[in-house]
């Protein structure tokens, strides 16, 4: 890090990723996160790397990182730093995606209100400007009010607009969409590890291994922003990276953010590289990719990514109904391989997840419902995300429909794939948002689920069951996507949208209270249903299993409770069977007899439990004071309740370690 004199003069550059508005209008920030931030590793590498090389010579550049989603906003310290004499500031909205817009305006303009210089870039602003000759009024407003817009990817251009932001001489707009670096030049992203803290996993990093795809979907933004040609970082430079992170920080899991992963013309040098950390240098590398549906044809490709350290693949399915492929442009699926590619994928010992629109213009709930069906029964992903069908600026379809003068929703805040932003031919009157919702209660059905379970690699059952567990909490929940979801939401009371009404400290917090306990309670549902489903689908050892084919063997037909003699006689038997099996001394049979109490535990199940709570429940409803009176049972049943809630997060814990 370059050293500075005490006299030199400070520069803050706050590199800021804006979260969202609810439909409260309350900013959407949880205690903690899932996924981190691409474009803030990006920008903060190409920060650093220009104060390393004195960009802004004698200046003390000082980079300050927020991800709204998991921090709020420091705008207090921001204008506080600019009003202080010597001291110079600029605040970068970065990666503003359409449906951030509004969060990132309201922010701007109240930055800008104290004089504060702000520049704001991403794919909204970017799309609007790649596609459109004239500036979009929300665009202009923040024009108007000071703030400049930067159209385009920065890698090239960073120094200029850095020393731009020193001098007080910003441009109104930074048109940069016609000249796309080279990101084989271009500085790493950098793993901020004091931001990682705020998330789940700190073990997990973002990298852009590429950027641009040579496909043609009309709802795509990312061919009209990034190209349609492929530009790709050197293998070399992707496994430093990562080396450095795992050295440094401990990273070791990734999500390459590529669009097109497959179409990356460096993908078999990345995955050499990757080998060889895996296999000469034995680090632990793992990583998810994003693919389309044909890339399983690539020879080697598969493979090749399995043996890289590939543990889950994101695949653009998009939908099973060829008209609404061929609509979209997305002539690369062919429906009738689809079934076929991901059985390429589970047999290397990848998980797969699939990506599934909803609200094609010729959808309709008929159609959507056929279409679920095929999904679950004869394609079989093992993770699905639905989205409702939404034109994004940037794309084709919101081009054409603007110019089209279609009804669109004006609220640019709903533009994030699971709210209605424009009128469909067939889903009306809420019949759209009701297919979106059911299409994700068919597919995350405990039924579908235990079958994912059953059928997947023994490598990836927690994987799948901890996806099964974040998806079914993110939308049932908290009725947010999973893919901006987090643990634990915070509602700040006095930040909130512009039009919304700001509650007094009372009200405020008796309905927090209330929603917080509505939670806790869906969470414990949530736990109990992932529980059993552990109970349905869990491995068992080849000791477990004869024990219990004993006891089944032995107890046919009975209900009454186990005796001690009986389940040590079982295991005397299976012992028999399996040599290595050990008799366990009378404390723990005794245990073992505890956890099972009746036969029916010995079909992996809690449904005794539940309707031991049920009864008590519907007892204490009807005023009976017997419910009440069998306090041995209920603390009998609760022990088991914690002894099985125990043994479901220790297995957990154990696969996590």
């Amino acid at each position: 890090m370059r050293s500075f004199s005490r006299g030199a003069p400070a520069f803050h550059i706050f590199l800021i990723k804006p979260s969202k508005y609810d439909d409260e209008g309350y900013v959407i920030r949880h205690w903690r996160g899932v996924l981190p931030s691409n474009t803030l590793a990006c920008l903060e590498g190409l920060t650093r790397d220009a104060r390393q090389r004195g960009v802004l010579p004698g200046v003390d550049l000082r980079i300050h990182t927020c991800d709204e989603g998991v921090s709020k906003v420091p705008i207090k310290e921001i204008v506080r730093l600019h009003e202080r004499p010597g001291v110079r500031v600029a605040a970068c909205l970065v990666g503003v995606q359409t449906n951030q817009f509004p969060r990132a305006a309201d922010i701007a303009l109240e930055l800008r209100r104290h004089g504060v210089p702000v520049l704001v870039g991403g794919f909204h602003v970017s799309g609007m400007l790649a596609l459109f000759p004239s500036v979009s009024p929300e665009i202009q407003q923040l024009v108007d009010a000071g703030a400049s817009i930067v159209a385009g990817e920065v890698e090239d251009h960073w120094d200029r607009i850095l020393a731009d932001a020193y001098s007080g001489c910003l441009q109104p707009v930074y048109r940069l969409l016609d000249q796309l670096p080279d990101l084989s030049r271009a500085p790493r992203p950098v793993i901020n590890k004091s931001y990682l803290r705020r998330f789940i996993s700190s073990n997990f990093g973002t990298i852009d291994c590429s950027r641009g795809c040579p496909f043609n979907c009309s709802f795509c933004t990312i061919i009209n922003v990034q190209g349609r040609k492929s530009r790709h970082r050197s293998p070399e430079c992707i496994a430093e990276t990562l080396r450095r992170n795992y050295r440094q920080a401990g990273i070791w899991f990734y999500f390459f953010t590529d669009d097109d992963f497959a179409r990356n013309p460096a993908w078999k040098g990345i995955f050499g590289e990757l080998i060889r950390l895996r296999e000469e240098e034995k680090l632990p590398i793992e990583f998810m990719i994003q693919v389309d549906t044909a890339c399983h044809k690539i020879p080697g490709f598969v493979e090749l990514a399995a043996r890289a350290g590939c543990s889950n693949v994101f695949i653009g399915m998009e939908s099973l109904n060829p008209r609404n492929l061929k609509e979209a442009g997305k002539t690369q699926n062919r429906v009738q391989e689809y079934r076929q590619m991901l059985e390429g994928w589970h047999r290397a010992g990848v998980s797969t997840h699939v990506g599934y629109i909803i609200g094609f213009p010729d959808d309709t709930e008929e159609s959507v419902r056929e279409d679920l069906a095929r999904l679950t029964e004869e394609v079989r992903p093992q993770r699905a995300s639905f989205f409702m069908m939404t034109p994004i600026p940037g794309s084709r379809d919101h081009k054409q429909m603007v110019e089209a003068g279609a009804a669109l929703d004006p609220d640019f805040n709903k533009y994030d794939s699971f709210h209605e932003a424009m009128e469909h031919p067939h889903l009306k009157h809420g019949a759209w948002t009701r297919m979106y919702y059911e299409a994700w209660s068919t597919f995350y059905s405990f039924e579908n689920m235990k079958r994912i379970l059953l059928e997947a690699d023994p490598r990836n059952y927690w994987d799948i069951l901890k996806y099964f567990y974040w998806y079914k909490n993110s939308i049932f929940n908290e009725r947010t996507h999973p893919m901006i979801a987090g643990f634990f939401r915070f509602k700040d009371r006095t930040i909130r949208r512009p039009g919304f009404a700001v509650e007094g400290r009372l009200a405020h917090w008796r309905r927090r209270l209330r929603e917080v306990a509505v939670y806790a309670r869906n969470v414990i549902r949530l736990t109990l249903e992932m529980e059993e489903l552990w109970l349905a689908t869990r491995r068992r050892s080849e000791a477990e299993r004869r024990v219990l084919e004993e006891l089944s063997r032995m107890r046919a037909g009975l209900h009454r409770s186990l005796k001690l003699s009986e389940l040590r006689l079982a295991y005397v038997r299976a012992k028999a069977q399996v040599p290595s099996l050990e008799i366990p001394s009378r404390l723990s049979l005794l245990w073992a007899q505890f956890s099972l109490w009746r036969v029916s535990q010995l079909r992996e199940t809690r449904r005794d439990l539940a309707g031991f709570w049920a009864n008590l429940r519907e007892r204490a409803r009807e005023g009976s004071a017997t419910a009440l009176l069998r306090a041995d049972r209920i603390a009998f049943n609760a022990l088991r309740e914690l002894r099985l809630a125990a043994a479901f997060f220790l297995a957990m814990a154990r696969e996590a370690a």
